[in-house]
C-alpha cells in the first residue's frame, strides 16, 4: 500500500498564485472558506492575493461563503484584543467583495457550561462540515485558527471528501478542490508564547479511541512529540494527565532542515529536562522532519508511525500517539500522517490519537505580528489534479 499523497501540490510564494490562476482559470466556482478571526493577522495577506487569483482568473463565481470562526477561550492583553478584532473586521471586509460571511463561535456553549474542550471541537467541527454541500472548491486558511482547530477541520473535511482511502483515485474526491493555505513564518511562530496550558486534554475528533477505549489500554504506546519553542509547559501537561504511560516508547520530533541552522539544537537544549532527563528518551529515536516541506515531513512521520505498528504487531497492536507543538508547515503534515495512518476498521491491531494541551493565553509583540513578511504557501489536497 503507497502513500495518498505520494504526488502532491505544495506550491509557495508567487508560485502559489501560479496554481491559482490555473486552478480557477474560465469555470464555474462555488467555493467555501474557512478562516479564523484570531490575532494574527497573516490571514489577511493569504486571502487578499487568493481572492484576487480567483476574480483575475476569469472563475464564475455562482456561490461564496466565509466561514468566520470565532473563540472565546483565550486571554490575550489589549494590544492583540485590538488586533483580533482589526483582523475579523477585516477579513470580513476582503470577502465580502465576492461572497457572504457567517460569523462561527467555536467551544461557546450557551446551553451547557460543562461541554468539555474536546466535546466542543467536536460541535464546532460538525458545525462546519455542515456546511458542505455542493461546493468545488473548500479553503481551509490555517494562518490564524489554533493548531487543534485547524487540524481538527483538515482531518475530518479529509475524510467527508475521502470516505475510501484504499480506493483508486481516492484523492480525486469527486473533483472537489481542497486546498489548506498558510502564511508561513517559522521565525513568528517561534516568538509566540503559549502560555497556561489547560489542565483538559483535547482530542482532535475522530482520534480519541486510542486513549479512551478500554481494550486497547494495554497496547505498548509510541509517542511523538512535535517539539516546538516555548511549548515545555504544555508537554508537560500531557505527560503528567497520565496520557503518556512511563514507558511509552518516545520518539522526539525536530524540524531540520530548517531556515534557522540552529534551530533543532535549541529546541534540543530546551526539552533536555522534560523529555531526555527525565524520560530517558535515547536520542537515536529522534526524528528530523523538513521544517518548511510538509510532505516531507507527512512522509518522514508516516514511514515511521508503519515502522512501529509493523515492529508491534507481535505484541498484540500498538497505539501512536502524535502530539504537535511545531510550527504551522510541520504540524499539517503530521496532520495529513495522522489521517492516513487512522484505521479504517475497528479490527485493526493499532490506534491513532492526537491529544493537545490547548494553551488559554498567547503572548506575543502585537508590532512583530504586523510586521510579518509571511510566504503564502498551498497545499493541494484534494480534487481535479488528482483524477
Amino acid at each position: 500500500m503507497g502513500m495518498l499523497w505520494d504526488q502532491y501540490v505544495f506550491r509557495r510564494g508567487s508560485d502559489a498564485n501560479e496554481l491559482w490562476d490555473r486552478l480557477f482559470e474560465n469555470r464555474p466556482v462555488r467555493l467555501l472558506y474557512i478562516a479564523g478571526s484570531g490575532f494574527d493577522v497573516r490571514a489577511q495577506a493569504v486571502m487578499r492575493e487568493c481572492i484576487e487569483s480567483i476574480c483575475n482568473s476569469g472563475a464564475i463565481v455562482e456561490d461564496a461563503t466565509l466561514i468566520l470562526i470565532n473563540f472565546a477561550n483565550y486571554r490575550l492583553d489589549t494590544a492583540l484584543e485590538d488586533l483580533t478584532t482589526q483582523n475579523a473586521r477585516e477579513l470580513a471586509r476582503i470577502f465580502s467583495s465576492i461572497g457572504r460571511v457567517e460569523q462561527m463561535p467555536f467551544g461557546v456553549n450557551e446551553v451547557d457550561e460543562d461541554l468539555s474542550a474536546s466535546s466542543a471541537l467536536r460541535q464546532g467541527t460538525g458545525a462546519v462540515l455542515q456546511k458542505v454541500v455542493d461546493q468545488t472548491d473548500i479553503i481551509l486558511d490555517a494562518s490564524s485558527l489554533p493548531r487543534v482547530i485547524y487540524l481538527a477541520l483538515m482531518t475530518n473535511l479529509l475524510n467527508r471528501l475521502i470516505p475510501d482511502k484504499n480506493a483508486p483515485g481516492a484523492l480525486a474526491a469527486g473533483r472537489v478542490n481542497f486546498q489548506v493555505l498558510v502564511a508561513e513564518d517559522a521565525g513568528l511562530d517561534g516568538q509566540i508564547m503559549a502560555e497556561d496550558p489547560s489542565s483538559e486534554i483535547v482530542h482532535v475528533p475522530g482520534f480519541s479511541g486510542a486513549m479512551q477505549v478500554e481494550s486497547v489500554q494495554d497496547w505498548p504506546l509510541v509517542w511523538f512529540p512535535i517539539l516546538g519553542e516555548h511549548r515545555v509547559n504544555q508537554l508537560q501537561q500531557i505527560m503528567r494527565s497520565t496520557e503518556i504511560p512511563g514507558e511509552a516508547e518516545i520518539c522526539p520530533v525536530l524540524p531540520h532542515p530548517s531556515r534557522n541552522p540552529r534551530r533543532a539544537d535549541r529546541l534540543l537544549v530546551e526539552y533536555k529536562e522534560a523529555l531526555f532527563d527525565s524520560r530517558r528518551t535515547p536520542t537515536s529515536n529522534i526524528l528530523y522532519v523538513h521544517e518548511s516541506q510538509p510532505f516531507e515531513a507527512y512522509r518522514q512521520l508516516l514511514g515511521a508511525m508503519k515502522r512501529y505498528r509493523e515492529s508491534m504487531a507481535i505484541l498484540g497492536g500498538c497505539r501512536l500517539v502524535v502530539t504537535p507543538f511545531g510550527s504551522k508547515l510541520i504540524t499539517l503534515g503530521a496532520g495529513l500522517a495522522c489521517f492516513e495512518m487512522r484505521p479504517q476498521s475497528l479490527e485493526a491491531q493499532y490506534r491513532v490519537a492526537i491529544p493537545h494541551a490547548e494553551p488559554t493565553r498567547y503572548v506575543v509583540d502585537a508590532q512583530a505580528i504586523r510586521c510579518s513578511r509571511p510566504e503564502i504557501c498551498s497545499l493541494l489536497l484534494t480534487g481535479e489534479a488528482y483524477a
